[in-house]
């Protein structure tokens, strides 16, 4: 099953991914649980499972994807967490790299993803993400992957400029990481390190890797943070990048406006975005008085 949150005449809604359009979740499931997030914190896939027989009701040309998960509490980060990613850094720290993302960097499906007014190297990172749907502290290795709800792709837009010894400040410019287009439940997923990872930019191919060669496998990061931080439904952790990023190219290769971003995943989805600069702030469009 694929879980999308969209909006559809100016409402809110999450619903179930077919191959026409979207059932409608909100409109019957929308009393109990008011978004995807709530519906996976009551343990209530297998409600929204009952209705994945009916009939689509919304057409994806009359909705706007959301962030998967637009409200996350928590957004953790895995970074150099492939052997070509780490190869090109030079990194050789065996602890996870982690850092956090804010819940207003995201952005949907098919929407615009911002390029940084104060950066010259917007960079691409294509991604598997993990949405919790049990939540836990100090979760085994061994029972890590029953904590997940499911998977979904990334695109963690980096303004490598901004990346200094920590890499917050390069990773939380509003709406430079998308999100989507939906998630596909863990049940259909049994091995998340035996899929295709590919990114395009522009239609040409600079990321192309397995999610095998993950150095930190989903159910160690599990382990890892829940021992430092309690997990929650709807909580995201974004798993590392695999080699090939703009950064590291001869000449390097960063993303402007009006390029097109699309990673993806197999037996997950396709996401894509195009790139627009970001609006200058409103307070230095008016005028002095």
């Amino acid at each position: 099953m694929k879980l999308a949150s969209f909006v559809h005449q100016g409402i809110r809604s999450y619903g179930i991914v077919k191959a026409d359009g979207v059932i409608n979740l909100g409109q019957r499931l929308g009393d109990q649980y008011g978004d995807l997030k709530s519906l996976l914190a009551a343990n209530a896939l297998h409600e929204a499972q009952q209705l994945d027989g009916e009939t689509a009701d919304i057409r994806f040309d009359d909705l706007q994807f959301l962030p998967v998960i637009d409200n996350p509490a928590k957004i953790l980060c895995v970074g150099m967490n492939y052997a070509e990613k780490r190869k090109e850094f030079d990194q050789h720290n065996p602890a996870p790299t982690l850092f956090v993302r804010f819940a207003d960097s995201q952005t949907g499906h098919n929407a615009p993803v911002l390029k940084p007014r104060h950066s010259s190297e917007f960079d691409y990172e294509g991604e598997l993400a993990v949405i919790i749907g049990k939540g836990g502290e100090n979760i085994s290795r061994e029972a890590a992957l029953s904590h997940v709800a499911g998977y979904s792709c990334y695109m963690d837009g980096s303004a490598r400029d901004w990346q200094h010894t920590w890499f917050t400040a390069g990773k939380n410019w509003r709406q430079t990481g998308a999100f989507g287009p939906w998630m596909t439940t863990a049940d259909e997923i049994p091995d998340p390190h035996q899929l295709a990872i590919r990114t395009w930019l522009n239609g040409r191919m600079v990321q192309d890797d397995n999610t095998a060669s993950m150095i930190h496998k989903v159910a160690e990061l599990i382990e890892y943070i829940s021992t430092f931080t309690s997990l929650t439904p709807g909580d995201v952790i974004i798993t590392g990048s695999p080699g090939g990023v703009g950064k590291k190219r001869n000449p390097p290769l960063f993303m402007k406006a009006g390029d097109r971003i699309e990673v993806e995943i197999e037996n997950i989805g396709h996401l894509s975005n195009v790139i627009i600069d970001a609006p200058a702030p409103a307070h230095s469009l008016t005028a002095a008085h």
